[in-house]
C-alpha cells in the first residue's frame, strides 16, 4: 500500500529489537516507510530526571534493575526466540529501510528532517517523549506504540504492573494518538493477549510487541486514509515507572512475577 498522496511514513525510535519488530510490520504492508534513529537517552540523565520525580534512593534503585535486568536478558533468549517463531514477527534490520540518525527528536535538526521528509503520518516507538514546541510543529497525525494499556498502565513496563496488580486482563499494548502527556492521548486501538509462566520482565515487552503488529498497521492505516477514529482514554489512570530492584526481587521470590 503507497501512503497517502505519496508521502512516506516516518517511524521515529530510539532503536532495539522490539521497534525493529513493528518497522518490518509496517515496512512489509506499506510502501514509504523511513526511520529517524535517536540516540538513546544516557543512564546520568535518566537518573537525574528520575531523581527529580522520585527522589535518588527509588531511582538508584530503578536503575539498578535495568542493569540487572540487562544481564538476565540471556537467560531468556530462547523465550524471546519462541514469541518471534510464535507470531511470525522479525527483529532483523532491514537494510531497505532508509535511516537518519539525530540526537533527539526534539533537536532542531529532526524538526528540519521531520519538514524535509513531509510524512503522511509520524509512529513513535520506544523514543522520547515530544516536547510541546515539536509536537506543535508535527505537520502531520503522530501515533505512538506503547506496551502497556492505557489510560491503567501509563508509562513504563505496563505488562509487569498488571501482573503484580493482579490484572492480567489488561496486560497488553495500546496505539493512541500523541499528546502533551505520558501516553495520555486518545486511544486507536488496543490488544490483549497472556504471558506464559516462563515470561519475565526480559520478555513481556516483547510479547507485547510481537502480538501487536495488526494494531499499529491498523492505526497507521487509518492514518492515510484519514479513517482515524479515536476514542478517549477512560478508565483510573496512573503512570509506571521500573521497579525498584528490592521490589522486582520480593514479587520474584514470593510470587514468581519476574
Amino acid at each position: 500500500m503507497t501512503a497517502s498522496g505519496n508521502k512516506p511514513i516516518l517511524i521515529v525510535t530510539a532503536g532495539g529489537r522490539n521497534p525493529q519488530i513493528l518497522i518490518n510490520a509496517l515496512n512489509a504492508r506499506f510502501s514509504g516507510v523511513t526511520v529517524l534513529l535517536e540516540q538513546p537517552e544516557s543512564k546520568k540523565l535518566f537518573l537525574k530526571r528520575r531523581a527529580r520525580k522520585l527522589g535518588w534512593f527509588t531511582a538508584a534503585g530503578q536503575l539498578a534493575t535495568m542493569m540487572v535486568s540487562k544481564f538476565g536478558k540471556r537467560f531468556t533468549e530462547q523465550r524471546a526466540e519462541d514469541i518471534l517463531r510464535d507470531y511470525g514477527v522479525s527483529d532483523a534490520e532491514n537494510p531497505g529501510v532508509p535511516v537518519a540518525e539525530t540526537d533527539s527528536v526534539n533537536s532542531a535538526a529532526a524538526m528540519d528532517h521531520i519538514r524535509k521528509t513531509d510524512p503522511a503520518v509520524i509512529f513513535l516507538v520506544s523514543c522520547r517523549m515530544l516536547s510541546a514546541s515539536t509536537l506543535a510543529a508535527m505537520p502531520c497525525p503522530v501515533i505512538n506504540f506503547h506496551a502497556g494499556i492505557n489510560p491503567q498502565y501509563r508509562g513504563l513496563m505496563g505488562g509487569y504492573w498488571a501482573r503484580v496488580e493482579n490484572d492480567e486482563g489488561n496486560f497488553g499494548a495500546t496505539v493512541h494518538l500523541v499528546d502533551a502527556g505520558v501516553d495520555t492521548g486518545d486511544i486507536l486501538y488496543q490488544s490483549r493477549m497472556t504471558p506464559s509462566k516462563s515470561d519475565t520482565l526480559h520478555t513481556y515487552p516483547l510479547l507485547q510487541t510481537a502480538a501487536s503488529t495488526d494494531i499499529a498497521i491498523r492505526a497507521v492505516e487509518d492514518a492515510l486514509f484519514g479513517t482515524l477514529n479515536p476514542l478517549p482514554a477512560n478508565g483510573t489512570s496512573r503512570q509506571w515507572y521500573h521497579p525498584p530492584v528490592w521490589a522486582w526481587l520480593w514479587n520474584g521470590f514470593t510470587r514468581g512475577i519476574w
